[in-house]
C-alpha cells in the first residue's frame, strides 16, 4: 500500500511539472506572438494591416473600422490589438501596455499598467512618469534653449538646461531653489518650513515657520501676518494690459483679520465703480455691500442670509446655507436638502429629488443646449448637447457597470456592453483604450454616413459586419459564415 501510495503521488508530481511546463510554454508563445506582431505593426505599418477580412474569432480577427478610415487586427481574445486610421497607429495589450502614436500632430504615448508608468512625446518635447511619483521632461522653448527635468516627488526635484540662468536644484526639506513649479513662478527655501521665498504672480512673499509668519510685497502691494493671530494687506489701484495691448484698471483691496477666522475685515475694488466692503464676526454676523450687491447674514456660516443681487435682479433668503435656499427673480429657487431642489435663471436649469437620488441639469446658451439627468451620480447618467441651429444631437448615456452609449453630432453612434470603469471617468480616453477592450463582450457601431454598421460578442466569437453592398456573419472561430454581396448569397 505504501510503495503504491508513493507511486501515485510521485506521477501526480511529475503531471504537475508537465502541466506547469505545457501552460508556461503555451504563454511564451503567445507573448511571442503578441510582441512580433506588435513589432511588425511599428516598423511596417502598411504591411502589418492586410487588405482582406480574416475573422477567426478571439485567436485572431483582421477587419475594417467602422467609424473610421482604417483597420483594426485582434488576437487572443482581449488581449491584443492593433489599429490604425489615415492619422493614428495604435498596439496595445490590454491591460498590461499600449502604444500610441498620432502622426498628423507628431504626438506618441506610451503606457504601462496606466497610470502607474506614462510617457508622452510632443515634438521635441518628451517625458515620463512612474507612480505620480517619479518623473523626467526634456524639451526645448521657442527660444530653442534645451531643458531636463528630474523628479522625485516631494523630495528632489531637479532642471538642467542650455540657459544655466532657469536651472535649479531641490532637495526637500533641507535647501533648494524650483521655478515655475508648484504653481509658483520662484521658489526657495532652506530647511522648510523654517523659511521660504517665494514668487507668484508678481507678489513676492517671505514665510517664516510656514505658514505662520510671512511679509509679502508686490506692484502697489504690502502685507504681513503672524497666522491666525493677524494680518494686513494694502492693495491700491493697479493697470493691467491684455492681449491686444489695451490697459484695463485693477481696483485696490484693504484685509486685515484678528484671530483668523474669527473676526476679517476686507475692503475690495477700491477706487472702481463697484467697491465692496465685507465684515465677518463668527458666529455672529456677516455682512458684504456694494453698488450691485448687498448680503447680510445672522449667525454666520449657519444662519439666516439675506442677499440683494440689484445687477441680475434677484433677492434670496437662506437659512442654514445651503440646506434651505429661497430666491425670487431672475433666479428662482427653492432648495429644501435633501428632499427637493428647484432653481432656475435665464441660462441655467437645475433639479434634484432626494439628493442623490434624482438630478437633473439644462444650459441654454445658443446654439448650444446641453442637458443632464443622473441618478446616484454614476449609476445612471444621460448627457445631452444639441446644436439648436442645425438640429445636430450628441449623447452619451451610461448605466454603471452594465453599458456605456455614444452618439456623436454627425450621427455615429457605439454601443458597449459592460463598462466597468469608463461612467467613472467619462472623459478619459486611456481607459478607453487600455482597459475597456477587456470587459466589453458586445460592441455594436454605426457610421449613417458610410451606412455601415458592425456588432461583436466575446472579441468576434459573433461578428456582424454589414455596408450597403455587402452583410458579413461569423460565428464560432470562423467556422460558420455567411457572406451576401448584391443579393447574392455564397
Amino acid at each position: 500500500m505504501l510503495k503504491l501510495i508513493y507511486k501515485l503521488s510521485l506521477e501526480s508530481s511529475i503531471r504537475k511539472v508537465m502541466q506547469k511546463a505545457f501552460w508556461k510554454g503555451v504563454g511564451n508563445l503567445v507573448w511571442l506572438a503578441l510582441s512580433l506582431t506588435a513589432t511588425l505593426v511599428v516598423t511596417n505599418p502598411a504591411k502589418a494591416f492586410p487588405t482582406n477580412d480574416v475573422v477567426a474569432g478571439p485567436l485572431y480577427s483582421n477587419f475594417r473600422l467602422t467609424l473610421d478610415e482604417g483597420w483594426r487586427e485582434e488576437a487572443i481574445g482581449p488581449l491584443f490589438y492593433a489599429q490604425q486610421t489615415d492619422s493614428q497607429l495604435q498596439i496595445a495589450c490590454p491591460p498590461l501596455w499600449c502604444w500610441t502614436h498620432t502622426t498628423n500632430v507628431d504626438w506618441k504615448e506610451f503606457d504601462f499598467l496606466y497610470p502607474l508608468l506614462t510617457y508622452r512625446k510632443f515634438g521635441v518635447e518628451h517625458g515620463w512618469q512612474f507612480a505620480q511619483v517619479i518623473s523626467f521632461g526634456a524639451g526645448e522653448n521657442q527660444a530653442d534653449t534645451k531643458s531636463r527635468r528630474f523628479t522625485l516627488f516631494p523630495f528632489y526635484f531637479q532642471s538642467r538646461s542650455t540657459d544655466t540662468n532657469t536651472d535649479y536644484t531641490a532637495v526637500l526639506p533641507f535647501y533648494g531653489t524650483l521655478r515655475n513649479r508648484l504653481f509658483h513662478d520662484y521658489i526657495h527655501f532652506v530647511m522648510f518650513p523654517a523659511y521660504s521665498h517665494t514668487i507668484k504672480h508678481g507678489i513676492v512673499t517671505d514665510n517664516y515657520l510656514f505658514p505662520f509668519v510671512d511679509k509679502h510685497h508686490g506692484e502697489n502691494l504690502t502685507g504681513w501676518q503672524f497666522w491666525p493671530f493677524y494680518g494686513v494687506e494694502h492693495k491700491g489701484l493697479t493697470f493691467k494690459t491684455d492681449t491686444v495691448g489695451e490697459s484695463h484698471p485693477v481696483g485696490g483691496h484693504d484685509r486685515y483679520f484678528v484671530l483668523f477666522p474669527f473676526y476679517i475685515n476686507n475692503r475690495q475694488d477700491l477706487e472702481t465703480t463697484n467697491a465692496q466692503t465685507n465684515l465677518t464676526i463668527i458666529p455672529f454676523y456677516n455682512v458684504s455691500h456694494s453698488t450691485n450687491r448687498e448680503m447680510v447674514c445672522y449667525g454666520w456660516p449657519l444662519g439666516y442670509n439675506v442677499i440683494h443681487d440689484h445687477v441680475r435682479g434677484y433677492d434670496e433668503r437662506d437659512v442654514f446655507w445651503p440646506l434651505y435656499v429661497f430666491a425670487h427673480g431672475t433666479k428662482e429657487e427653492r432648495r429644501i436638502f435633501p428632499f427637493y431642489s428647484r432653481a432656475r435663471t435665464e441660462d441655467l436649469e437645475s433639479d434634484w429629488v432626494m439628493w442623490p437620488v434624482y438630478k437633473f441639469n439644462r444650459l441654454h446658451s445658443p446654439p448650444l443646449e446641453r442637458t443632464r439627468t443622473r441618478i446616484f451620480f454614476f449609476l445612471y447618467s444621460d448627457t445631452r448637447e444639441t446644436n439648436t441651429a442645425n438640429g445636430a444631437l450628441k449623447r452619451r448615456v451610461d448605466f454603471w457597470p452594465f453599458y456605456t452609449f455614444h452618439r456623436d453630432p454627425d450621427g455615429e453612434q457605439r454601443l458597449q456592453v459592460m463598462a466597468l470603469i469608463e461612467p467613472l471617468f467619462p472623459n478619459n480616453r486611456t481607459i478607453i483604450r487600455e482597459y475597456s477592450q477587456i470587459w466589453s463582450f458586445w460592441r455594436a457601431e454605426k457610421n449613417p454616413k458610410t451606412g455601415a454598421s458592425s456588432q461583436s460578442l466575446l472579441w468576434n466569437l459573433y461578428r456582424h459586419e454589414q455596408t450597403p453592398d455587402s452583410s458579413k456573419t461569423s460565428f464560432f472561430f470562423g467556422l460558420i459564415q455567411h457572406e451576401k454581396k448584391l443579393n447574392r448569397s455564397k
